[in-house]
């Protein structure tokens, strides 16, 4: 491992993760501001117009987190007591969180050494309970797509896809948003763009969207721009028991802006994760994330995986190394069989998921973002090879 440059300690700490906020998205958030209508309106409308022709969907459905997305998204298929629902371990609590929510048992399942859904766990946990499968497109990196559909239409199951990490991945030449029943985006600050906090739902499926629309602001039949612009009307009726989850004008002044520069958001990403695999190659000590093929990276993470066979410090102490040379780290994610709810609700052990409990014990991400300049990426090379370089066993 080596750099170019020499670089001296760096001053100020580097956040694992920041957004990139620029003069088009201020401007529009102020226009919006004097534009007396705030919620959800004209440029919510908008902004779904132009994701649904990023993603190449027919419908786009703008809501307030990908968690609502996951949730709508489930609740428009049916999903509710009794039901059972697949997710992977390794992913975040909302992808299981709103199973729950909806009465419904979240059915956990092992990863592959790719980090994405096993297809195998999958075919194994399919019971005549099974509601839907949720996949996770781990990382901005699309799982096995192909395989998971045709066993999903084998037992007349509707895969949900949560993309939380995936807006602007391809699966064989196609954006991740049409695959399956309907994809869940996250927009959360973290993001590769970002609306503060909110999300969105794609589908090509025309009633699924109407259905999911609906569910969106409590069940109405009118959302409030139908209801109080000028060619609106006072009248609506509730149709079902809905869910307060509509993304705001406020929100999307940022996304229309966002969406617009993902392209070279990803770029940069993708920029930066080539030069941390250039530099971190000849390292055995740190496992790089794979890149799989027929479908892009869109590097939400870069997570990497320490082999501690071969380090005399564990994880938690190469992070705590790290932000004492003032740079970020985080760990995507303590998987969801670990958590007391999930282990003491549904006794969900370690021994059963082995690929992911290999994989957690040194898992790492490292910053990963488009604001970073090219002396934070060195920096980061640096910290992280002279952290393994001075750890090494023997």
């Amino acid at each position: 491992m080596a750099t170019s440059v020499a670089r001296a300690g760096r001053t100020a700490f580097l956040p694992y993760s920041l957004p990139w906020i620029g003069e088009e998205e201020i401007a529009e958030m102020v226009d919006t501001l004097r534009s007396n209508w705030i919620t959800t309106g004209p440029k919510t409308k908008l902004f779904e117009a132009e994701l649904a022709a990023y993603v190449g969907a027919k419908h786009a459905i703008a809501v307030s987190s990908c968690t609502a997305a996951l949730q709508i998204a489930l609740a428009a298929q049916d999903v509710g007591p009794g039901d059972e629902v697949i997710v992977p371990t390794l992913t975040f609590c909302a992808t299981a969180n709103v199973v729950v929510h909806l009465g419904a048992a979240p059915i956990l399942v092992d990863v592959g050494k790719n980090y994405q859904i096993s297809v195998e766990a999958i075919e194994r946990a399919i019971t005549p309970r099974t509601k839907a499968i949720v996949v996770v497109h781990y990382g901005g990196q699309a799982c096995d797509l192909d395989e998971i559909l045709e066993l999903a239409g084998r037992h007349g199951l509707p895969v949900v896809e949560d993309a939380a990490h995936a807006i602007g991945t391809e699966y064989r030449g196609r954006k991740i948003g049409t695959h399956g029943a309907a994809t869940a985006f996250s927009f959360y600050a973290t993001k590769n763009m970002t609306t503060g906090e909110g999300g969105a739902i794609t589908t090509n499926d025309e009633g699924l969207a109407a259905r999911m629309r609906m569910l969106s602001l409590h069940g109405m039949s009118r959302d409030a721009w139908q209801r109080y612009s000028e060619q609106g009307s006072w009248f609506y009726e509730v149709v079902e028991a809905g869910f307060k989850y509509n993304m705001t004008d406020l929100q999307a002044s940022l996304g229309l802006h966002q969406l617009r520069r993902l392209d070279r958001f990803i770029a940069r990403r993708q920029e930066i994760a080539r030069q941390y695999r250039k530099a971190f190659s000849g390292l055995a000590e740190l496992i790089l994330p794979v890149e799989l093929p027929n479908r892009n990276h869109a590097y939400h993470l870069f997570a990497v995986r320490l082999d501690l066979s071969r380090l005399r410090i564990d994880r938690a102490e190469f992070i705590q190394r790290l932000q004492q040379a003032r740079i970020g780290a985080s760990v995507h994610f303590i998987p969801l069989h670990r958590h007391p709810f999930y282990r003491e609700t549904y006794g969900y052990r370690p021994e059963q998921f082995p690929c992911c409990e290999e994989l957690y014990a040194g898992l790492l991400s490292l910053p990963l973002y488009p604001k970073m300049s090219q002396a934070d990426v060195w920096d980061v090379i640096e910290a992280t090879g002279e952290l393994v370089e001075s750890n090494r066993i023997g």
